[in-house]
């Protein structure tokens, strides 16, 4: 299979999901730029709850992406179709960190952001 037939093959496959992508971009850049204006710093602001339920949310994709894609965790059988699930997993750890993490910056009170 060619480059392009493979991405045509991926076009056709996202294309239903387009606009979920997109609000889902939409969120999370809200929530980032919201942060940053009221001094939110990634490498400043330390919350291991929302490092745990990011790991939390990674883990979950063990459960629902074999579900989404009409699969089972059983059939993942070679070292490709393992990698592709971690790094799903993986992508899936990092948006959830990157929407929780500032967010649990703007749900704490402005006393506990200070102290």
């Amino acid at each position: 299979m060619t480059i392009t037939g493979a991405l045509t093959i991926l076009w056709y496959a996202l294309a239903p999901f387009l606009w979920l992508m997109a609000a889902g971009v939409a969120l999370l850049v809200a929530v980032q730029v919201l942060a940053h204006l009221r001094g939110y710093r990634i490498l400043g602001y330390r919350c291991l709850a929302a490092n745990l339920a990011a790991v939390a949310a990674g883990l979950s994709g063990l459960w629902w992406i074999p579900l989404f894609t009409h699969s089972r965790l059983a059939y993942v059988a070679s070292v490709f179709d393992w990698i592709a699930l971690i790094g799903a997993l993986a992508g899936l750890a990092a948006v959830a960190w990157l929407l929780l993490h500032p967010l649990s910056y703007l749900l704490r009170s402005r006393s506990a952001r200070h102290a």
